[in-house]
């Protein structure tokens, strides 16, 4: 009787420490779209499994991709490395950065342009040298630097997903559903940071459109993108370019067609559309361990837009066997390279294989 009544004390006091403990995020609720049918170009097949998979096993989080002008591809992993893929199939640990390198993209002058979570903006010199570009815009520091591009100027477009949380805490910035996001843009010329836009709701993948007069932001918690213009009469402006998609855009990338490919590294998660409506509930949620809250689903999913945002295809893996948790789609000279945010491989599918491709919805 002793050892119940102690265990019940216990219990107790377990759940009373846990109630009592302030949450680590002051939820907001929001009433999600109801999510698309996966039906029409958005019906699952397993396309991906088509893909080649490069540096298996030999790569931890390769979360963004890029290749330079000697074939050579780039990429960034969970430990801080940016590792190079040859040809020829040898992989190396280039240089490490002490951080979390996540979207990359080369300049003209061959500097490797680097998002990186915990260290700002920077620019890597072909010979390894590691140069800070900024860590701050109007007195905010980036707290999660997460995508990166270079318009034909030279500026640099690139995200501060969250200027609350750091990249180990997206789940909170998800649950808290706050806009902490910002898009900004870099001048190499006079070193000046501008913040385009504020209040986005996890500022993720970006890219300039083939003309440069406007650019695509993902709005990931709100499962849409949107459009910025850069120039032309519209300058400033904000519209939205698609919305309520099937899971949660990352990065983006435009091809040589003018074709966006969006990577979803999850489907939506009815739980978490269900707990948005009660912000008692997500605070409570943000208390438990972390094998406790929302996780990915294993399904691997890209989808294609027009440049007036409507779906030209998708491609599948649903079963996540192949290729999961995609972050970042990289048309380059003919294929596409998918990376991956806790995966060990980089996924490589040439754009001829991809059925259905180039059709009207």
């Amino acid at each position: 009787m002793k050892w119940l009544l102690a265990a019940i004390l216990v219990l107790f006091v377990l759940v009373g420490s846990f109630l009592l403990t302030p949450s680590p995020v002051d939820s907001k609720a929001w009433e999600p779209p109801e999510p698309p049918a996966l039906t029409g170009i958005l019906a699952p097949n397993n396309q991906l499994r088509q893909a080649d998979l490069l540096a298996r096993g030999q790569v931890y989080g390769p979360e963004d991709t890029t290749v330079d002008a000697n074939g050579v591809l780039y990429t960034g992993t969970q430990d801080g490395k940016i590792v190079r893929v040859f040809p020829d199939g040898r992989v190396e640990t280039w240089l490490q950065t002490e951080g979390r390198p996540l979207g990359m993209v080369f300049d003209r002058q061959g500097n490797l342009i680097v998002a990186d979570a915990w260290k700002g903006l920077l620019s890597i010199a072909p010979d390894g040298e590691i140069t800070v570009l900024t860590r701050e815009a109007e007195g905010t520091p980036f707290r999660f630097t997460d995508d990166v591009v270079v318009a034909t100027d030279g500026r640099i477009y690139f995200t501060d997903a969250s200027s609350r949380f750091r990249q180990p805490d997206y789940i909170l910035d998800l649950l808290e559903m706050r806009p902490h996001g910002r898009l900004l843009r870099y001048n190499p010329k006079t070193r000046r940071t501008e913040v385009l836009l504020r209040n986005l709701y996890f500022a993720n993948g970006v890219a300039v459109s083939p003309d440069g007069d406007y650019l695509l932001v993902n709005e990931t918690w709100k499962y849409r993108i949107l459009k910025y213009w850069i120039n032309g009469p519209k300058a400033g402006r904000t519209e939205v370019f698609a919305d309520n998609l099937p899971g949660f855009p990352d990065n983006l990338a435009v091809d040589e067609q003018g074709r966006y490919w969006v990577a979803f590294p999850t489907l939506r998660n009815p739980q978490v559309d269900a707990m948005h409506r009660r912000p008692w509930m997500k605070n409570l949620v943000a208390r438990l361990p972390a094998g406790f809250q929302p996780e990915p689903e294993e399904y691997g999913l890209v989808v294609a837009f027009d440049d007036r945002g409507r779906m030209l295809t998708s491609l599948h893996d649903t079963t996540g066997s192949h290729l999961q948790e995609i972050t970042s789609v990289n048309p380059h000279n003919g294929f596409l390279y998918f990376g991956s945010l806790h995966n060990d491989r980089i996924g490589r599918l040439p754009l001829q294989a991809i059925s259905g491709l180039g059709e009207q919805p």
